[in-house]
């Protein structure tokens, strides 16, 4: 993943080694051919899908010999989410029924009425990501890797005449399908977007501008992916490696750490952290402690987007 703090940082430290954060983004087949008529996605399909952190919903506005639909290309998608996890709810509802319904386990207990809640909220058609759980609910939930329970985002492919007015579509699309949900949406032109890989740096500016893009789909996916996902980074530094950690937003530092190794997580001692615009202000590590914006902090600590951070552990 692009991040021009790392490359500002390797400038400095010169390192050996420089890691970019990575977010993995893989093609899964949904509505595949043979399921076209029914409009289904495959059980194969499925498997493959819960395992995925997050979903982007890639639909097309442009002609292809078939009807421009992509509120109905949405709703197909979402209502197939929607029927996995009440299937999968009903095979588990009905396991417990038939071991009796375990009335002396209280967890057992606790896990029939939370999936209950969730077929009734599902029976609305709402994605369970709107359902408001307990910490406790939302881990007992994130085993059964439901599809509406992952946040996801959409993109809409357009051609190049219907993209000058994708603005206007995509936010029309957005209060008619969303029901207010917070789901990011962002317009797309595949075929433009395809030329300008190919294009000199220079050329590449002035198509840009000519077409009105700001910034090449890719970026804009990446970035909305790491907000849909709840990503931030923290960066570690020196001669050997300059590297980029993804992490969730409001993780701790000992926490932060032992992404890093699980020894920095079980003795972990304190975080040395400065800012990254505090250190590109100042220059060296020698200087920030000077302007008093290099700090040690403890475990609890939360750790902000661009941190830089160096471990103190035991031995």
């Amino acid at each position: 993943m692009p991040d021009e703090r790392l490359e500002n940082l390797s400038k400095i430290f010169k390192p050996k080694k420089i890691v970019h954060a990575r977010i993995e983004i893989s093609d899964t087949a949904t509505i595949e051919e043979g399921d076209v008529k029914n409009e289904t996605i495959s059980q194969k399909a499925i498997q493959k899908m819960r395992t995925s952190d997050a979903f982007i919903l890639l639909l097309r506005h442009f002609d292809n010999g078939l009807p421009i639909d992509p509120s109905g290309e949405f709703r197909t998608i979402f209502s197939e989410f929607v029927l996995s996890d009440m299937a999968q709810i009903e095979l588990r509802l009905e396991r417990i029924k038939k071991q009796g319904g375990k009335k002396d386990n209280p967890i057992v207990q606790q896990e029939k009425t939370l999936l209950e809640r969730c077929l009734l909220h599902l029976n609305d058609e709402q994605p369970l990501f709107t359902m408001v759980e307990t910490g406790t609910e939302g881990k007992m939930l994130r085993g059964f890797q439901f599809l509406s329970q992952k946040p996801m985002m959409v993109v809409i492919n357009f051609d190049e005449i219907s993209f000058e007015k994708s603005e206007k579509i995509t936010m029309d699309l957005k209060s008619s399908l969303f029901h207010g949900n917070n789901i990011p949406i962002v317009a797309a032109c595949a075929k433009l977007e395809a030329e300008l890989a190919l294009m000199p740096s220079e050329e590449s500016a002035v198509f840009m501008e000519e077409y009105g893009i700001k910034e090449t789909i890719r970026n804009r996916i990446i970035q909305l992916a790491c907000k849909t996902l709840g990503l931030i980074f923290f960066l570690t530094v020196g001669d050997d490696e300059c590297r980029a950690w993804p992490i969730k937003k409001g993780l701790n530092a000992q926490d932060a750490a032992g992404t890093i190794h699980t020894d920095f997580y079980n003795k972990f001692i304190r975080a040395e952290t400065v800012a990254y615009d505090d250190f590109m202000r100042y220059g060296n590590f020698a200087e920030c402690k000077k302007a008093g914006v290099w700090r040690l902090e403890g475990k609890e600590y939360i750790v902000k987007d661009g941190d830089i951070i160096t471990v103190r552990a035991g031995n």
